[in-house]
């Protein structure tokens, strides 16, 4: 029998993953609804919550509800600014079962692996564990222990993972780490050239791996925002809806059924 099933890849990009939601909103108002989830950092999230049955205006709302920088996230003697076991409880309100078997969709969350310098994907165990390992940007936040293992970041080796949905007859993706031209003026100190040079390699990486997807959608004006900014939580997830049904429409114009 032929494989039907629909896969979703949702990229890493911090506080823009909202814009993922606002994706997935569109994808079900043109009765898209994925069997598989495959993320990477806050696509992992997303993932999760959505592979959870929460609705695309609940995963909002998540986001909302998160807030980064407050004093007792802080990290006091660890390689990291944020304590990254500090959202687990936020993580247990949405997701009390803690468990990959808990969810409604097949979900694959990537992290990297610090010890063997590798992507490692995870299907089992503790959900909330690997969801915090998948999220946690180096320098940032903490890494998070699973087993003998150390992890950090999915994006840091693979920020749109599509491979773990290679069985899918059609897959989707959400990539919100777009890379656009920018003012030479932005480039005032080593953070900036940095923080540039890490977002160019992601983007290369991502974009290697589109041709996978029947369709991809990619905000660009996302990429005058920071990762870190929760401030325009509404325009990210309208960004994503906004730019999803521009491409559902120009697919089902080019392709009708």
């Amino acid at each position: 029998m032929e494989n039907r099933a629909i896969g979703l890849v949702l990229s890493g990009g911090g506080y823009r993953g909202a814009a993922q939601a606002g994706a997935i909103k569109a994808f079900e108002e043109f009765s898209i609804f994925p069997d598989s989830i495959s993320g990477s950092s806050a696509g992992a999230l997303v993932g999760a919550l959505y592979a959870a049955d929460y609705s695309p205006i609940d995963i909002l709302g998540f986001f909302k509800k998160i807030k980064l920088f407050g004093f007792s996230r802080y990290a006091l003697r660890k390689p990291g600014l944020i304590n990254t076991a500090s959202f687990k409880d936020i993580l247990m309100e949405y997701l009390p079962h803690d468990s990959f078997d808990g969810l409604s969709k097949k979900l694959y969350v990537t992290a990297t692996n610090l010890v063997k310098g590798r992507a490692e994907v995870f299907e089992n165990g503790s959900l909330t564990l690997s969801i915090l390992a998948s999220v946690s940007f180096p320098g940032i936040f903490t890494p998070v222990t699973i087993g003998e293992g150390l992890y950090a970041d999915g994006g840091v080796m693979d920020n749109f993972p599509v491979k773990p949905l290679n069985g899918c007859h059609q897959i989707y993706g959400v990539e919100v780490s777009p890379v656009t031209t920018v003012n030479i003026k932005k480039f005032k100190s080593v953070y900036q050239v940095i923080n540039r040079a890490f977002h160019l390699r992601l983007h290369q990486d991502s974009e290697a791996k589109f041709h996978h997807c029947k369709l991809v959608v990619q905000p660009e004006e996302l990429s005058q925002y920071n990762i870190f900014n929760s401030n325009h939580l509404e325009d990210f997830f309208n960004l994503g809806y906004t730019c999803a049904i521009h491409e559902l429409k120009k697919e089902s114009t080019e392709y009708p059924v």
